[in-house]
């Protein structure tokens, strides 16, 4: 694709100005070529074409130095040598069954084709005037979540599920904007339960706080909280501070007497409390708190009850493991990240609502779009103009199903017991958290160490911590494999902080002769790193 008969000219003409809009280069263009190695081969071709290197990030970046916009235009064969060359080859291979270290994994090949229908469509879900069949197949994907937590009558979704006036839940970005439009509701819904003249979205929040007698709003949450909890408190003006951090016992779950005399604690001093937030699927451990005691604590306090799923919430499709979600049927509101365990691309998540009138409390209109009366999804989101990522949704819940998805959850969490039970076994590594879901820590604490009676707990900790970063650090920069780390402060140490290596098993490409090679480079880097610490 070129705008006129040179390879740069001065000024574009409107004749090859329209030409980049309409009609595309030839198929030989490397652009292409690349689009359709992905389309029929798309482990394999990032395998082949992502470089694995030791670079620093700062040697990269010398790449992306220029700040001039050209002032001439390109051909589109020509800027896929740089994307090929400097961007594919120098990107993360997350698809890779040797990438365990973070929560994402390899996607479904059908995903690429979709994605690229969903961007030549570019419907923004914003208003149905430019999404007329995306506005009803968004509210369907999210009643069949709402209908596969909550399970109501027939006639509860013939009712709801294109009301113009009620949403089941919401589309947006991620599962950071989906705890804050769930926690955006509690807030608001929260003064107006006080006094129904109580209009925060109007008046404040230090208004509405001096109006009902408190001193400050909290939000209760699990010391394992995702880190959006704090960007939530900051947001909605409670200040970070009163995010109520509430200690986890042995088992990384919330402590609930801990969590009970924090809420009596609170009322004494007169805090008003936002909500109660339970965690399924911890970022850290993955493990899932008491659902059903959470549940029954905020009914009878009378306080939202929210749960961030956003890892865990397909565990649902399990009949073997669902069980461990119990009491999620309860919540107010829960978000889940689709683009994690549901297997579609970045920039997926949903927050549904128990009840489909709670979304009132954020609703918002103007006079040119999401008009009173009409079915525009901007009246209810956080997000203005936003994607119609729906279409992925929809299509990953029809072609894989929810067998597929209890077969995929299944093979997750036998394969982190399965790994779970190797660590066990070499006399090298100590297990710290046991996988409940399909995350697990652990840490290289070799026997020569072990056995030495000579050091100190504090230096014992001080050694393994600096040898554990170590470890990780050097395994990432040999770029065979990726596993995570992160510090943890288990009862077992007396809550000193201690560094460990943290894997996610949810890539179904992953099996146990990768995970024994991983092991087995750690412990060979480790014994590289051991003399230098002696």
């Amino acid at each position: 694709m070129k705008f006129t008969k040179t390879k740069k000219s001065a000024v574009a003409n409107l004749e090859s100005l329209h030409r980049v809009f309409t009609v595309p280069e030839k198929k030989s263009s490397k652009l292409f070529e690349i689009e359709e190695h992905l389309s029929t081969n798309l482990h394999g071709f990032l395998k082949k074409h992502i470089v694995a290197t030791d670079d620093p990030l700062t040697e990269i970046e010398q790449d992306f130095q220029n700040t001039a916009i050209p002032l001439d235009p390109m051909f589109v064969s020509d800027h896929a040598e740089f994307v090929l060359n400097k961007v594919l080859a120098q990107s993360v291979h997350t698809a890779s069954p040797r990438f365990i270290g973070h929560m994402t994994s390899a996607i479904p090949y059908f995903m690429l084709p979709l994605s690229k229908i969903m961007m030549a469509l570019n419907q923004n879900l914003v208003k149905a005037e430019t999404s007329k069949v995306f506005t009803p197949l968004e509210r369907q994907v999210v009643a069949m979540l709402h209908n596969l937590t909550y399970a109501n009558s027939e006639d509860f979704y013939k009712k709801y599920i294109h009301s113009p006036d009620h949403a089941l839940g919401l589309f947006c970005s991620g599962g950071t904007i989906a705890n804050v439009s769930a926690l955006w509701v509690a807030r608001n819904k929260f003064f107006s339960k006080i006094d129904p003249s109580l209009d925060i979205a109007n008046s404040g929040l230090a208004y509405c706080l001096n109006k009902s007698n408190l001193n400050r709003l909290v939000i209760l949450v699990s010391e394992l909280g995702h880190y959006s909890m704090l960007k939530a408190a900051d947001l909605l003006g409670i200040g970070r501070a009163n995010l109520v951090k509430i200690p986890t016992g042995q088992n990384y779950k919330v402590d609930i007497t801990k969590l009970k005399d924090a809420i009596a604690k609170l009322k004494t001093d007169g805090a008003g409390i936002l909500a109660i937030v339970g965690i399924a699927g911890t970022t850290e451990t993955g493990h899932v708190d008491p659902l059903l005691d959470l549940s029954n604590i905020a009914e009878k306090e009378n306080i939202h009850f929210h749960i961030d799923a956003a890892w865990g919430g397909p565990t649902i499709f399990s009949k073997k493991y669902g069980h461990l979600l119990a009491g999620m049927n309860r919540a107010d509101s829960i978000t889940f990240d689709p683009h994690k365990q549901l297997y579609v691309p970045m920039g997926n998540g949903i927050v549904i609502f128990k009840n489909p009138d709670d979304i009132h409390a954020v609703k918002f209109h103007t006079q040119y779009v999401i008009r009173e009366g009409s079915k525009d999804l901007g009246k209810f989101t956080m997000e203005g103009s936003r994607p119609g990522n729906a279409l992925l949704v929809h299509a990953a819940l029809n072609i894989i199903g929810q067998k597929g998805y209890e077969l995929l959850i299944d093979m997750g969490i036998e394969k982190a017991k399965n790994f779970a039970d190797l660590i066990r076994k070499n006399p090298d590594f100590e297990l710290i958290s046991e996988p409940e879901l399909n995350i697990l820590t652990y840490r290289y604490f070799p026997e020569k160490i072990r056995k030495n009676t000579q050091l100190k707990d504090s230096q014992l900790n001080e050694i393994l911590n600096r040898l554990n970063v170590q470890l990780q650090k050097q395994q990432r920069e040999r770029g065979k494999s990726f596993v995570s780390r992160t510090v943890l402060n288990p009862h077992k140490y007396n809550r000193q902080p201690i560094s460990v290596l943290r894997v996610v098993l949810a890539n179904p490409l992953t099996d146990m002769s990768i995970l024994r090679e991983i092991l087995d480079e750690q412990q060979e880097i480790g014994c590289g790193l051991i003399n230098s610490f002696f």
